[in-house]
């Protein structure tokens, strides 16, 4: 039976002086202030909700570029949860901080463009100063996590051809427009990406409820995404605790918006992709 892998949890330390907060940007995030999660509670979370496994995303908006906190915790958790790191990429020693944090623990990492204390900025998408970073990744098999919006799409494609081993994800689908409902046509650029194979979607609680808003249906969304992406190619992501309610609460979610698809592509959707990303995570 396929392990259920959440691919977007955020955890936040009680400890201040141990792990000080140094938001990139310089805002911290409200959610990482009104709803801290521990990597002690994280677990107990999962342990509740069912979530056997999860990659647990850096959180940039509260830490910036220091990951200390989410490998101190992979070390202590190794079997349940992995780390999904963020560096500076247009940093000129990039590919050693990532080799460092690779043998701390980390198996992925995250590009933050923008969201919830800043417009995006997708320059450092790809700025040839990030190639290093992503040769890096190419050649140690690291997947990269993008957030990014709409208007990231066409640098995506660059980079998804320039770099065909790097698995790339896209955050909330990288913010699709989905004002205009099923067929979707002006989410033409993000179903565009379909035509790489390294490219791959992220099902999170902000993506459906966006796509939950009239005329659009999430369940219209996501048959678009599966029919074109294939269900290898889409994960499920909590985006807890940013996203308010319990874990089980947005496991279920999940389950509810997929339960249209069959048994194989629900499987893939809640844990099978994940594995193929994270393979650390497998038993």
């Amino acid at each position: 039976m396929t392990p259920v892998v959440d691919i977007h949890p955020h955890i936040i330390s009680a400890d201040d002086k141990a792990y000080p907060r140094v938001p990139l940007f310089g805002i911290q995030s409200e959610w990482s202030k009104e709803r801290p999660t521990p990597i002690e509670d994280m677990i107990s979370a999962m342990d509740a909700a069912g979530v056997d496994k999860a990659a647990i995303v850096h959180s940039s908006t509260c830490y910036g570029f220091d990951c200390s906190y989410l490998a101190d915790s992979v070390k202590l958790h190794p079997k349940r949860v992995t780390g999904v790191g963020s560096v500076d990429m247009l940093a000129t020693d990039a590919p050693k901080v990532i080799k460092d944090w690779v043998a701390r623990g980390i198996t992925g990492f995250r590009i933050f463009t923008g969201g919830s204390t800043k417009e995006f900025d997708t320059s450092v998408l790809d700025d040839p100063a990030s190639f290093p970073a992503w040769t890096f990744c190419e050649e140690h098999n690291l997947p990269m996590c993008i957030q990014t919006g709409a208007s990231g799409h066409a640098q995506i494609a660059g980079l998804a051809k320039r770099f065909p081993k790097v698995n790339i994800i896209l955050d909330h689908f990288a913010r699709v427009d989905v004002s205009d409902g099923a067929p979707y046509k002006k989410g033409s650029s993000l179903f565009a990406l379909s035509a790489f194979d390294n490219i791959y979607l992220k099902l999170t609680p902000f993506l459906i409820n966006r796509a939950n808003e009239a005329p659009s249906r999430a369940e219209d969304l996501l048959g678009k995404a599966v029919s074109v992406f294939g269900a290898d190619h889409i994960a499920w992501g909590s985006n807890y605790p940013t996203n308010k309610g319990t874990l089980g609460e947005l496991l279920r979610q999940a389950r509810d918006l997929i339960k249209f698809l069959d048994a194989k592509d629900q499987a893939m959707i809640l844990g099978g992709t994940a594995l193929t990303l994270y393979p650390s995570l497998k038993d």
